[in-house]
This record gives structure tokens, sequence and C-alpha cells, in this order.
């Protein structure tokens, strides 16, 4: 596993939700038209182009639905994948794979769809030192997945949900009265938590960023809708006293500009809420 949040347990019950979800009290389909006793197999096919994500995952879809089943994985995640490529076979009761069909496809389609946007995006700011991180923007109950495929296609995960890391954003930063009165109410409630948890703060204009520099305590900060020239003088500004993060509005065009302003990350919704899935099929043959 390549991150905290990718454990036998999380997987397995996503899996399990997806199945209740898709199957119920049985695939009728498949119970009613094929014989309980018929044995087959099917192949991956993959009919697009782009990175293959979703492989390892589909082994444990497979096997939860029937562990008799069995798969001959002929590419990996992280594949280039062409049209005509076949990424895996797989072996058993005919009804089982039939079963599990749709799931897997679902899962990989997208899946794929994401690693191979991300590919692109983070060849864009290749060698510029700065790392492409994606965001919450993800579909409900399927954001490990998402996250997940973000790491096959070359990018870095960000915080995975609301309770393993503290961002105060610029709602925040309104409610609680401005940035030192945020800043200091997080150190009060951690210190009574007893919890040690990263702090980033956003800002809005270079004068919430010397805000931010004047309280301190914080691990990064975010630039949020800088445009490329006050991203260049924040980033001067504060010095490498703190990690930074742009974020909003950044786009293929403005995306290596934003890099070569000295930013350390990028944060780029559109990893996971608009990319296009790739097409994949699962064939008797």
């Amino acid at each position: 596993m390549k991150a905290p949040y990718l454990t036998p347990e999380g997987i397995r019950a996503f899996i399990r939700q997806a199945l209740q979800e898709d199957v119920r009290d049985g695939d009728h389909s498949s119970l009613a038209a094929i014989p309980e006793s018929a044995t087959n197999q099917a192949k991956l096919l993959v009919k697009d182009e782009g990175v293959l994500a979703g492989v390892e995952l589909a082994w444990k879809i497979f096997h939860e639905v029937d562990p008799a089943l069995r798969l001959e994985v002929l590419l990996q995640d992280g594949a280039q994948v062409r049209y005509g490529d076949v990424a895996f076979t797989v072996h058993g009761k005919a009804q089982s794979i039939l079963t599990a069909e749709r799931l897997v496809l679902n899962c990989m389609q997208r899946m794929s769809g994401i690693a191979t946007y991300t590919q692109s995006i983070a060849k864009l700011i290749e060698g510029s030192g700065a790392k492409l991180l994606d965001t919450r923007k993800t579909t409900p109950n399927f954001r490990m997945m998402e996250k997940w495929a973000v790491l096959i296609g070359g990018g870095t995960n960000h915080r995975f949900g609301l309770f393993d890391m503290v961002m105060l954003k610029d709602n925040h930063v309104d409610y609680a009265g401005g940035i030192k009165q945020a800043i200091k109410a997080t150190h009060e409630y951690l210190q009574k938590l007893g919890r040690q948890l990263k702090i980033e703060v956003e800002t809005r204009n270079l004068d919430e960023v010397r805000q931010v520099l004047e309280v301190g305590g914080v691990d990064r900060i975010m630039l949020d809708n800088f445009k490329v020239e006050l991203l260049r003088e924040a980033v001067e500004l504060i010095g490498g006293k703190y990690e930074t993060e742009a974020s909003g509005g950044i786009t293929e065009e403005t995306i290596r500009a934003v890099a070569e302003t000295g930013v350390n990350y990028i944060s780029v919704g559109a990893l996971t809420h608009s990319n296009r899935s790739l097409d994949l099929s699962l064939k008797a043959f």
C-alpha cells in the first residue's frame, strides 16, 4: 500500500458497500440465464489511450465476489495503455464474473481517467520542483479510489479528509474574526485535545500573508487565486519559512508559470472533479 488510507479493511469495506448497492439479494440476470456450474473467462479490454489504474482493486473485487476466481494480470497499475491492450484475464465461475463486471469497470474507468489526467498535468510542471496535489473535491464514498488514482498518475495526495490536518480557509478566518484569532484558537484547541496536526492557512492577498508571518505557528501558507506576479512576490516574502501552496484558477495554460514562481505545491481540484473516464470493457472469450 502506498498511502495510510489504503488499508485492507478500508478497501474491503468500500467493495462490500458497493456490492450491496449493486447486487443486494442477487444478480438475478446471471442467476437466471447462466447455469450455476458454468465456468468461463473474460478479458479486460482497453478501448482508449492513457494510464491504467485500478488493477489491484479489480483483483480485490473479484476475490470478494468469489475467492475461487483467478486473475492473470498482464498490465499493472500505472502502465501506459492504448486501444486493443488487454490488462488482465479472469477465469472461473461465469455467474461470479458477471456479478463483479460492472463494479470492476466503474472503478477502473474512473480511476484510469484520473490517473491519465493527473499524469498529463504533472508533466506540465516537470523539473520545476513543485509537487502536484489533489483536493477534497471528490465523489462521496469514492475518495479513497480517486486519491489512489492520483498517486498512480504521479500526483501527490493532500489531506485525505477534515480529520488529518487543519486547513484554515477563508470562511474559517472570517468566522473566527481574522487570521490571528483563527491561528490562536487552533493552537488552543489542539493543545486541549492533545493532538499534533499540521496547520495550513489560506491567504487571499499579500496583507494576509504578512499577517500569517507575523503570527507564525503554521506549517503551510496557501496562496489562493494569486496572479503569477503576486505569487512570486508572496514566495519571496515568505522566504522559505513555511511551505507554500498555490491554489485556485490554475489552468493547463498557466500551471507552468505558477510552478516557476517557486511554490512548493500546486493543488488542482480538476484532477478528481473534471476529467474523462477511460473506455474499458470486460469481454468473454
